[in-house]
């Protein structure tokens, strides 16, 4: 690799550099090169830089994709073709990715993770027709070989996969919270996967390594899953060891669900809750009721009101079948992952005695509504049915689809850009459905959930009654 001394950009210094593959998709076709340096809006140019420079900007104070976007705008990445290869050029990147002229290892990994999920969608899952995305099975077989062709599956491993979900605007206090979690699972032999960002999602991953090492586990796992829209707001963080980027936040959130072998969820914001009901959503489904599926809420003691408002909505909103799908653990790691455990043994016992595979939930009945993507607009965020009298997995859709939209208009480009042209999405249905979100959005707000501290926070959403 070859790196210039950092140039000033503003008050940011940039690198330009080449890079080659190491080991990992070293040959692209003249076709797979051009859709690369392709700038339409057929081309892949836009979402490949914007997913490199994301991947580079990886340790910055921010969790906004228009942000990221403005801080470097002469960044771009482009795609020579070599006798003995392919070699990225580099121009722009922020300084911070480089150590005396040489990118960082774990950066450039990821930088070719990124290539190498985005072709791979492009040539085998979008413009194949054996995958047809407009069907239920159709879509799980895409997530299964995207996951398959980053390696993430393992077959014959025993179930061992904690995903952590959580938000990147914590406390110190919880952050640290979320390492005691992850250390006690490391010590316990078990894996993470969570959304790659910061917070809630790189604390386990700083525990567990900890308690992977006093157990002398190499090899470990430390999986993170995110997707176009999201990276930007939520850079990978550096313990992640294997990078997958998916599609869109739906195929993000089947192949955490699909992977997952146990949920640990601390406390976030808007992005957790969309989590939280997408996962029940589906494990309301009345197919899915006597699948083990271990759910634990879990924070330091000061997150005891946080998860407290948090089961309240559930229960005006989803019911007390809803609220039976997980336990809350408070200021407590070792029983956290002591539960997580027992939960992942009654796993192992049903995957086994109904022979699904170990690696790869294909049991799991997920209802289109929770597939089919969803764009946040003005138009689709004021239509969405958000009213009692629908099946509990129905209405657990529709409010997901609601708190997806918050996070669009709080940290992605589209979203932010939306929201400062047409004004804040109107979110309205049942009287009763509606008092409980915006009372438990305003506790996000108020404890500074929806953006990273110091930084101010402007409400993307109105809510109608």
């Amino acid at each position: 690799m070859t790196a210039t001394a950092p140039q000033s950009h503003g008050n940011y210094a940039t690198v330009n550099a080449s890079i080659r593959p190491k080991g990992r998709l070293e040959l692209l076709s003249k076709l797979e090169i051009d859709k690369l340096l392709d700038t339409s809006q057929r081309g892949l140019h836009t979402v490949f830089r914007n997913c490199t420079l994301a991947v580079l900007s990886s340790g910055n104070d921010l969790d906004s994709g228009k942000e990221l976007l403005e801080r470097y705008p002469n960044f771009n990445v482009q795609i020579i073709q070599e006798a003995r290869g392919i070699k990225l050029e580099i121009s722009g990147a922020p300084a911070t990715a480089f150590v005396d002229g040489e990118m960082i290892r774990g950066m450039r990994e990821h930088v070719f993770s990124v290539l190498r999920d985005i072709i791979y969608v492009s040539d085998e899952i979008a413009e194949n027709p054996r995958f047809d995305l407009a069907a239920s099975a159709g879509i799980t077989d895409a997530v299964f070989h995207i996951l398959r062709n980053a390696k993430v599956l393992r077959p014959g491993a025993e179930p061992n996969l904690a995903v952590c979900w959580g938000g990147h605007s914590i406390s110190r206090e919880e952050y640290d919270y979320t390492k005691l979690v992850g250390y006690q699972l490391g010590l316990r032999g078990l894996n993470i996967c969570t959304g790659c960002g910061p917070g809630a999602m790189k604390g386990p991953m700083k525990g567990a390594t900890i308690g992977h090492s006093k157990q002398r586990i190499s090899g470990g796992q430390y999986i993170g899953l995110t997707e176009p829209g999201i990276i930007a707001a939520e850079a990978p963080n550096p313990i992640v060891n294997n990078l997958v980027i998916l599609p869109d936040i739906e195929k993000r959130l089947e192949a955490f669900v699909r992977v997952g072998h146990a949920i640990v969820i601390f406390p976030g914001g808007a992005g957790t809750a969309e989590e939280i009901l997408y996962l029940l959503g589906v494990l309301l489904h009345p197919a899915n009721q006597a699948m083990p599926f271990p759910l634990i809420f879990t924070g330091p003691a000061s997150a005891a009101s946080y998860f407290e408002r948090v089961h309240e909505f559930i229960g005006h909103t989803l019911g007390a079948g809803a609220q039976s799908r997980y336990q809350i653990i408070i200021d407590d790691p070792v029983a956290a992952a002591q539960a997580v455990q027992a939960g992942i043994a009654k796993v192992r016992e049903f995957r086994r005695n109904n022979s699904d595979a170990y690696c790869f939930n294909w049991l799991l009945q997920i209802a289109p509504a929770f597939q089919q993507p969803f764009v946040p607009t003005h138009a689709s965020m004021r239509a969405l049915d958000l009213h009692s009298g629908q099946p509990a997995h129905e209405l657990a859709a529709n409010l997901r689809r609601a708190f997806s939209g918050v996070v669009t208009g709080n940290v992605k480009e589209q979203g932010v850009r939306a929201i400062e042209q047409h004004g804040p999405y109107e979110i309205s249905g049942e009287a009763a459905i509606m008092t409980a979100m915006d009372a438990l959005l305003a506790q996000f707000v108020a404890q500074g959930r929806m953006r990273l501290p110091g930084r101010a926070y402007t409400p993307c959403y109105r809510i109608v009654c």
